[in-house]
């Protein structure tokens, strides 16, 4: 059975457009769910929606939304009044400007979503605004409504088709300087930056998705398959943390684990890089002797 469209709708470039369909590129369908369960009868609990004061329930056609303006009070808006917030973009992505990949801080990055031609009449108009992105070898930046908000969207072919990733306004990104002005400037002496600029090289590889292990799914995997066959389940015992006296010594015994396991994952050396692991275990020597 094919996907549901997140969104239909009309790619336009200028005066070219064609219809698409838009689906998210990402789900948590298969992440483990658990549903909420009176203990006492092992039946689902359901939720009503009633009145805070008078805590009796309410029909969904009584309810409206409220824009808290002071405690307690709030600005009534009918269903109808938000459909008079009329956006031009409701049922067009219509590209505004081209953009360099680079430019875009990842800090913005939201959302991804595949976008594919909605039938076969539009298809050639889709791969011309396809192609035309992949030539100038920019994203192309639009807008986009989705449940009555409206979003900037970065496009991009990929493949056949095209990546949109939805992208963040400005007013949604906190600054970094409230939480890093406090961070102070450290004085990193030489050696301790060539041991730790040793381990980050026997650590380095490639991007490999098909590596990431999600541990703690898998365990309450294992969790249910021990409780569904009746098995007790205890806690694990906590690991003690290694015990260090100090950075630089954190520092040495970090080179001396990664030696010791290294080989499996090591890409081949640079000659600067097998200059940094010189002088990384020179500066580890050193310490080892003058302690």
């Amino acid at each position: 059975m094919a996907p549901r469209a997140y969104w239909k709708g009309y790619l336009k470039l200028s005066l070219v457009s064609c219809p698409v369909a838009l689906f998210p590129a990402s789900s948590e369908r298969e992440k483990i769910r658990f549903h909420q369960i009176n203990k006492a009868t092992g039946n689902r609990i359901k939720y009503r929606k009633v009145d805070a004061e008078t805590e009796d329930e309410v029909d969904a056609s009584d309810i409206i939304k409220g824009y808290e303006v002071g405690k307690g009070e709030y600005i009534e808006l009918e269903p109808e009044e938000l459909e008079a917030v009329a956006i031009e973009s409701t049922r067009t992505l219509d590209i505004d400007e081209f953009v360099p990949k680079k430019e875009i801080d990842e800090i913005y990055l939201n959302n991804p979503y595949y976008i594919v031609p909605d039938g076969e009449v539009g298809q050639q108009a889709f791969a011309v605004i396809r192609e035309a992105i992949r030539k100038e070898g920019m994203v192309a930046l639009g807008r986009v409504v989705f449940t009555s908000r409206e979003h900037v969207i970065a496009l991009e072919p990929r493949g056949k088709g095209l990546l949109g990733i939805t992208l963040r306004y400005p007013y949604e990104i906190r600054k970094e300087d409230q939480y890093f002005d406090d961070i102070e400037n450290e004085k990193i002496p030489k050696d301790m930056m060539e041991l730790a600029s040793h381990i980050v090289e026997t650590k380095s590889g490639h991007f490999n998705p098909k590596k990431f292990e999600d541990h703690y799914e898998e365990a309450l995997k294992e969790l249910l398959k021990k409780k569904q066959a009746g098995e007790k389940i205890e806690a694990p015992k906590e690991r003690e943390p290694a015990k260090v006296i100090n950075l630089m010594d954190a520092l040495r015994r970090s080179v001396s684990s990664e030696r010791a396991a290294g080989g499996r994952r090591k890409p081949p050396r640079s000659s600067a890089q097998r200059r940094t692991a010189k002088r990384a275990s020179r500066a580890s020597a050193r310490h080892k002797k003058a302690g």
